[in-house]
């Protein structure tokens, strides 16, 4: 697991988490967390041959550059959190290797292994949960502390097929009849944008199922007839949606409490535009679909009508007309408004025939201005 090759001549350097955690379950990590017991920055200091790169001096953090690798360290510390939902204080820097890892949020995220020795430190029973397959909470204060952390578990269970255990269900159920919104929506944001982006049909339906949607929206919400990981599966390849979360989320209809980006508000926005259109042909179909996001799209098939969704990324989405403004001009008709009424006549008539070639538009538009 060694990545770089730090002195550490104290013994005090640890992989922690979620790097021993894969590497147990024989995964590709997707971060490599280190953790010092003492003060990490300090220990940075004391290294030769890195640069130092980044500090965070409240918690304790430090980013080198060794070897052409970054890779953060992080002191080991006790926290508290005075406001429930929101970052913790760090209370104490440099605490034992056994306090840190009982700030995390599951046992098979509390495991360490020693950076030098290749020792596994597991002080919760980490390693027995990841041979049976189970997410357990540290405390019995874990989801009112982080309600992210429900979301976190639904993201661990799909990754690794695992499951709560009975009493982090239990709990994770109690919280979510009485859920505190003073919360930090930015990280139950990115929670669901990393959970929901793996795609899977379990996701949702244990998200609505178990009123884990309850953590955004309070209104009531249905779960949908729909297999959405199918849906997104058959169509990924013809039209790249970058934000499938947002196809997931959408389904539940209020994202008030959620800030999203510009980008993600259009997707939305263009839905509820063309929701109550009615599509009779596939001119309407397409004019109602033309540049919108695939996302949106999607979206439509799965809230509205999935026919003429289908139908435009099967069908109609690579229609284009060939005619320009300029043959216009090239038949004697001046430049107006009834361009756009020519070009959606001809694009109306290439919908129902796609292989019309550019002479056969140019007679459309010769029989439309009576040429």
């Amino acid at each position: 697991m060694e990545i770089i090759n730090l002195n550490d001549t104290e013994n005090k350097l640890f992989y922690i988490g979620g790097v021993v955690r894969d590497e147990i379950l024989g995964q590709k990590s997707f971060d490599i967390d280190l953790t010092y017991v003492g003060n990490a920055i300090e220990f940075a200091k004391t290294l030769e041959g890195i640069e130092i790169l980044k500090i965070n001096e409240p918690f304790g953090t430090v980013r080198i550059k060794a070897n052409g690798r970054e890779v953060d360290i992080a002191s080991t510390r006790k926290e508290i959190y005075e406001r429930p939902g929101h970052l913790p204080t760090v209370t104490e820097i440099g605490c034992s290797l056994k306090d840190d890892v009982l700030r995390r949020d599951f046992t098979i995220n509390a495991l360490a292994k020693n950076y030098n020795t290749g020792e596994i430190i597991d002080y919760t029973g980490g390693l027995e949960d990841i041979k049976s397959k189970t997410l357990k909470v540290l405390h019995d204060n874990s989801f009112v502390e982080d309600p992210t952390r429900i979301i976190r578990a639904l993201k661990f269970a799909v990754r690794f097929n695992f499951s709560l255990d009975e009493h982090s269900k239990k709990l994770r159920d109690d919280y979510l009849k009485n859920i505190n919104y003073d919360m930090s929506f930015k990280r139950v944001k990115k929670e669901l944008t990393e959970t929901f982006n793996l795609n899977s049909q379990r996701a949702y339906d244990e998200f609505i199922e178990a009123g884990i949607y309850k953590l955004v929206t309070e209104k009531e919400v249905k779960k949908q007839n729909i297999n959405i990981e199918n849906l997104i599966n058959k169509y990924k390849s013809l039209i790249n949606p970058s934000n499938i979360w947002l196809i997931y989320l959408a389904t539940i209809g209020d994202l008030s409490k959620l800030e999203l980006t510009k980008e993600e508000k259009k997707i939305l926005d263009d839905f509820e535009s063309i929701k109550n259109i009615e599509l009779n042909t596939d001119f309407d179909t397409y004019k109602a679909f033309e540049n919108k996001h695939p996302e949106t799209i999607l979206i439509y098939g799965i809230l509205k009508d999935l026919i003429p969704a289908i139908n435009y990324i099967e069908n109609l989405k690579n229609i284009k007309i060939e005619i320009t403004g300029e043959d216009l001009q090239k038949l004697g008709v001046k430049p107006s408004p009834k361009y756009k009424e020519c070009f959606d006549k001809i694009l109306e008539a290439k919908c129902y025939n796609s292989n019309l070639t550019k002479q056969d538009e140019i007679m459309i538009a010769k029989e439309y201005f009576d040429i």
